[in-house]
């Protein structure tokens, strides 16, 4: 039996993505059956870490309107027949973060994931949908199957990540802060090794599989979890960041002084809504949800696809 061959491409800027695509590639990676290629993004200028204030807001706008800033193409393999590509990334703004966007946007990246197989595999603070459907778009673009999503994010509760979070992206310290009240940020270290089940699961069954069998391999592995009470407030910050994203760039250049300054608004802005947008739409949602179950069911089953969440039914070969 030919030996099936998987390509994974991802970017980690902390390390914790690459310690969550090591946990599922190592059952690959062990079995006689598949050849596995991993490929680490290079972007041409290196981001920041930890990042300066304005520097890590000023992303923003570029990041959410998909003009991101170029990687090394010569970094990637010319071509190859993959049977399964998997495609390892962060969200920034709720869109998918710059390295994983100029992938998808440059040449090789396009050939590479053209018709093919794909599996995302995303890590990051609580918030993924609508980065995850603005990446399924790009992948049917290039006609590509999208047959698994394995999403792991921080399990502390979301006004403590609101705090940690930043404040590792700005100092580099996971934590904890504040003596220990606001706990470490990233996600817990027994979940990343137990992602290994994802890894078992492909080992299990790409070998047998059929070209055209798009089914997923990760159905009742609890892939995903939907936090339905975060559904409104992220359609509602994601409209936001591309309103203002395009008016910051109207305003200038990164970097520039005009552009500085409406971006000190904006950084105003967000804290606010964060503040009270975001809880009082979880509150509204909460005192509407049993006139909502039915709609409720819907969208966690849409976003849940197509790995599904923990309990749903699938093939697993188990």
């Amino acid at each position: 039996m030919t030996a099936k061959k998987v390509l994974a491409v991802g970017w980690s800027q902390t390390g914790q993505l690459d310690a969550l695509l090591d946990s599922v590639l190592a059952p690959l990676e062990q079995s006689s059956q598949i050849v596995v290629t991993r490929v680490p993004l290079r972007p041409v200028e290196p981001f920041p870490f930890p990042w300066s204030f304005w520097r890590f807001f000023d992303t923003f706008p570029e990041t959410v309107h998909e003009d991101p800033a170029p990687i090394d193409e010569s970094a990637l393999p010319e071509d190859g027949d993959y049977d399964l590509v998997i495609l390892a990334w962060q969200v920034w703004f709720l869109s998918p973060a710059m390295p994983i966007t100029a992938f998808l946007q440059s040449e090789r990246g396009r050939r590479l994931v053209r018709g093919r197989r794909v599996m995302t595999l995303i890590g990051c603070r609580n918030m993924w949908l609508m980065a995850q459907e603005t990446f399924k778009q790009r992948l049917r673009e290039l006609d590509a199957r999208l047959v698994d999503n394995v999403v792991l994010t921080d399990s502390s509760h979301s006004a403590a990540t609101f705090i940690s979070t930043p404040a590792w992206m700005l100092t580099g310290r996971r934590g904890p802060f504040l003596g220990g009240l606001v706990p470490a940020a990233g996600i817990e270290a027994g979940e990343i090794r137990a992602a290994s089940r994802f890894g078992e699961a492909i080992a299990r069954q790409l070998p047998e599989r059929a070209d055209d069998d798009d089914s997923p391999m990760l159905r009742g592995l609890g892939a995903v979890k939907i936090n339905e009470r975060l559904i409104a407030s992220e359609r509602i910050a994601h409209r936001s960041f591309r309103l203002w994203g395009a008016l910051l760039r109207r305003v200038g250049r990164p970097g520039s002084p005009q552009r500085r300054l409406v971006l000190a608004l904006y950084v105003v802005f967000l804290v606010t809504m964060i503040i009270t947008v975001v809880p009082v739409t979880a509150i509204i949602k909460r005192l509407i949800a049993p006139l909502m179950r039915g709609r409720t069911a819907r969208q966690r089953a849409y976003y849940a696809a197509p790995s599904g969440e923990a309990g749903e039914a699938g093939n697993n070969n188990t």
